[in-house]
């Protein structure tokens, strides 16, 4: 017998840090793998939260912090809310948890029952559909296309929603795609959601700042949306702090207790320091970031004319984060180089055999005609990442 559990027997394994660790284990055993597969800013975390670190620890904050995080951060994120935002939230509706991945399970487990339906506008990143099941509900997923920038419609939303129905989860900029919902296309949602005051909307928007649309617009501004929305955030990606694992909520009070009473019986208060310094990060004039977003956009610009240059590769131009998400399908039910491809994770499997680049298939983010490219790396490797590509589907006998 399995002495496992259910639970951990029917989760799957997270595809993003699959791809990575093979990629890890290829390149250690002599490989030239160019990985495009984690999510992961490729800069430095800036030298004046380093700093923030340091004076932490010099003043000794290096004993167990409150649970739901120190009360100098959560006033920080309020003005942080009021100022990129225009969310009004108190201090007592504010989370602070061990990165966003832990804020969003927090709200899983705290709000859903089994059987609960969660609508996920398909691709989503690739742990919402696993946390969402872990915690006994039943993900919804709601298809897009590159043909519509990969954004649902307030028709789509309108039909997913049934009796069972008990939230909607999404991100923007959106990870995989990229995409970013301007404030019209949230209002026609709005709208539909108008007519079901019982759904709440989990709106992650962990790459806000990375976003070169010129304007960014939370769905919790709409009128009447802040008392249903639980806005998520961290300082991972825009702040390049990937490894100091600070996340965080804007929600109703009585969510923000719940997902503190959780977090209280789980891992307590997120580190100190890391806490300390991101006071300090999220109080800042998002202007600092500029250099980093400005390198971004030019890399965006670099690899979808590269993809465009590929025959048989169908892409949008998406207009945030650090993703590209191209349609691949053409090469569906053919032969590459020997190699049958029947699917998104066989052109990945491909890639990564062929053309020594680790991507990750679309499947792991509930869209089988693509993959993602994470374009943060340097230009020059992103050239010889998309030349060896061009040269492993472009100079391969194509036999259909």
């Amino acid at each position: 017998m399995n002495p496992l559990s259910d639970r951990i027997n029917n989760l799957a394994t997270s595809q993003t840090l699959a791809m990575a660790a093979l990629a890890r284990e290829l390149k250690a055993q002599g490989k030239d793998i160019i990985s495009l597969s984690l999510g992961e800013p490729d800069f430095n975390t800036p030298d004046f939260i380093k700093e923030a670190a340091k004076k932490a620890i010099d003043e000794n904050y290096s004993t167990y912090s409150p649970v739901e995080g120190y009360a100098e951060l959560k006033d920080a994120i309020c003005r942080k809310f009021k100022r990129d935002n225009d969310l009004d939230y108190k201090p007592s509706q504010i989370v602070v948890s061990t990165g966003a991945k832990q804020s969003l399970y927090n709200i899983a487990q705290v709000m859903l029952n089994d059987g609960d339906e969660v609508i996920l506008p398909a691709p989503y990143w690739v742990s919402y559909f696993e946390i969402v099941k872990l915690s006994g509900g039943v993900p919804v997923e709601v298809p897009t296309s590159v043909d519509t920038d990969f954004k649902i419609t307030p028709e789509q939303l309108e039909a997913a929603i049934t009796p069972k129905t008990k939230m909607m989860w999404f991100s923007s900029p959106c990870n995989p795609s990229g995409s970013v919902y301007n404030r019209e296309e949230l209002t026609a949602l709005v709208k539909v959601l108008e007519k079901y005051p019982n759904i709440y909307v989990v709106a992650d928007e962990i790459y806000e700042h990375i976003n070169f649309s010129g304007t960014f617009c939370s769905i919790g501004s709409v009128p009447g949306m802040l008392e249903r929305t639980i806005t998520v955030n961290g300082v991972a990606k825009a702040f390049a702090m990937t490894g100091w694992r600070i996340g965080y909520i804007g929600a109703p009070e009585f969510i923000a207790k719940a997902c503190t009473k959780i977090q209280g019986q789980v891992t307590s208060g997120a580190n100190s320091i890391a806490q300390r310094a991101t006071i300090t990060a999220v109080d800042a004039d998002p202007s600092v970031l500029k250099h980093m977003v400005d390198a971004f956009h030019s890399r965006r610009d670099l690899v979808v004319g590269l993809l465009k240059d590929i025959p048989g590769i169908k892409i949008n131009v998406p207009e945030g984060a650090f993703y590209v998400f191209p349609d691949v399908s053409s090469f569906f039910g053919k032969t590459l180089k020997g190699t049958f491809i029947k699917d998104a994770n066989d052109f990945s499997m491909y890639l990564l055999s062929e053309a020594n680049v680790a991507t990750v298939t679309g499947d792991a983010f509930g869209n089988p005609d693509c993959i993602r490219f994470s374009y943060a790396t340097s230009d020059d490797l992103l050239r010889e990442a998309l030349r060896r590509i061009k040269e492993a589907v472009t100079n391969s006998e194509v036999l259909v």
